[in-house]
């Protein structure tokens, strides 16, 4: 079976339940016909983008799309509040940190949510790029990006 089919019965089994650890999710992809390690779980992990994050009040495994929905709650306020650290200005870039290993995650919502002013984003691992537009406060934006 190819890498990209086991990848997708990877995202698969995490959409569907909640997985805490690369040893669960290890199991369920060996029942499921794979001859998987948990070295190979790691990078397949990093390659779809999964980070661990609390699902249903659990710790468990997330991808990037299923933290953008709307819970009841503003899904970008939600992702600020679990993900930010702090936020700096930098002429026109806004400088945001995050939790290691979830600025892609950041930037993701913020892309998603189209805010008037963004430009575009970069990120790193825990750091996080936004360029302002033209015309635009980067001050404002950094209020309203600022973790709370």
């Amino acid at each position: 079976m190819s890498a990209e089919a086991r990848r997708s019965q990877l995202a698969a089994i995490i959409r569907a339940e909640p997985v805490a650890s690369q040893e669960q999710l290890s199991n369920r992809l060996r029942e499921a016909g794979y001859d998987v390690t948990q070295a190979t779980v790691s990078r397949d992990l990093e390659v779809i983008g999964a980070i661990r994050g609390k699902k249903d009040g659990q710790l468990s495994y997330l991808l990037p799309g299923d933290t953008f929905g709307d819970h009841g709650q503003n899904s970008l306020e939600r992702i600020l509040g679990e993900w930010g650290v702090s936020v700096e200005i930098a002429g026109n870039l806004v400088v945001m940190r995050t939790r290691p290993g979830s600025a892609h995650v950041v930037a993701a919502a913020l892309d998603a949510a189209a805010l008037d002013g963004i430009a575009g984003t970069i990120a790193g691992d825990d750091t996080l790029f936004i360029a302002v537009r033209d015309g635009h406060d980067p001050s404002l934006l950094a209020r309203i990006l600022k973790p709370r």
